[in-house]
């Protein structure tokens, strides 16, 4: 039976690995945007291997929180939190110095017909953190939008593809990039841009909006094809593993899952766990936005949970009953509009 308190668990239980390579980052941790979709179960991951490290650092989640659920869990397993809205006049100084950030804060959904907000966030924000955290280890979360879609055949776009970025949204995200690499050339910082696809947490993710539309009879686009995803465990013991793999000028990371997943498998097989057949529309195509994490698999090694496990847990999470964040990705969107 799946619980909330047994999903966050899972999702910031650190690995040894982890453990090991905390011991080994030097200074305290300030994660910025942290009150998202990834940033609370980011912040308690790291929070749970300073103290299984047995080193005392401080890890800092700052947030305008305004989801409440998220503050409560990181105050109740004693994350230290700062409730402040970074782009309100003075903000910057309102944070302590910190060797290593993790900036997770950016804009995606809403982009389309309000893009001056998205950029505003995505590259306004960035240049007030660039300088105010002058030469520290900055891992900076970007997306696989920037990549051009690549041949479903190809293995995807690797690290060192040049961006191709369609959409506003997609623009604003290598801007974002730009920022913290000229930060990298101008106050001697080391970045790394943490391009990240999909990551499957069950409570939103490509797995859920699947599933969802199955329940309510709603069709599936086929158009996108495929996708990558992976477990959002994962994604944050890399985040946070990251920081001793920052650099100058910059590091490049794509992090997602080793598949290349149907659309139409992952819909047929979550569909056969919930008992229901999906519906599909569109025509599959030739090209798809994928990303290829071979780099990050021989930094970190591979994912612990599979493409099936993450399927069969999202059908139980929803056959129990489980809170959802109604947050969908738009994974079949193909020209940038969000």
């Amino acid at each position: 039976m799946w619980t909330e308190t047994k999903l966050d668990q899972m999702l910031s239980e650190p690995s040894q690995k982890l453990v090991e390579d905390m011991k080994k980052i030097k200074g305290d941790i300030l994660i910025l945007g942290a009150g998202g979709k990834i940033g609370p179960n980011l912040a308690l991951m790291a929070t749970r291997a300073a103290q299984k490290a047995g080193v005392k650092k401080r890890i800092i989640a700052v947030s305008r929180f305004s989801d409440k659920i998220a503050a409560d869990l990181l105050t109740g397993n004693g994350v230290e939190i700062i409730s402040l809205d970074l782009m309100e006049t003075g903000a910057m100084e309102k944070l302590p110095d910190a060797e290593n950030i993790i900036f997770m804060a950016g804009k995606k959904f809403g982009t389309d017909g309000n893009e001056y907000a998205t950029w505003w966030m995505n590259a306004g924000l960035p240049t007030l953190v660039a300088r105010r955290f002058k030469g520290s280890n900055i891992v900076v979360f970007s997306t696989g939008n920037v990549y051009p879609m690549a041949p479903v055949h190809s293995g995807g776009c690797i690290d060192s593809d040049k961006p191709q970025p369609v959409g506003e949204y997609a623009m604003s995200s290598l801007a974002r990039e730009r920022i913290f690499e000229a930060a990298a050339h101008e106050y001697d910082s080391k970045i790394l841009i943490y391009r990240l696809n999909y990551a499957v947490d069950l409570r939103y993710g490509v797995l859920y909006d699947m599933a969802d539309k199955i329940i309510k009879d709603e069709p599936i686009s086929l158009t996108a094809t495929c996708f990558n995803c992976v477990w959002q465990g994962y994604v944050n013991e890399i985040a946070i593993r990251s920081l001793l793999h920052t650099d100058k000028p910059v590091n490049f990371l794509n992090i997602t899952g080793p598949e290349t997943v149907s659309v139409r498998y992952a819909a047929t097989m979550l569909g056969k766990l919930l008992d229901k057949a999906p519906i599909f529309e569109g025509q599959e195509s030739n090209y798809a936005y994928l990303n290829n994490s071979s780099k990050c698999f021989d930094l970190f090694g591979y994912p612990e949970v599979s493409l099936s496990q993450m399927i069969r847990w999202q059908a139980e999470w929803l056959q129990d009953g489980g809170r959802v964040l109604n947050k969908p990705t738009h994974f079949e969107e193909r020209k940038g509009n969000f």
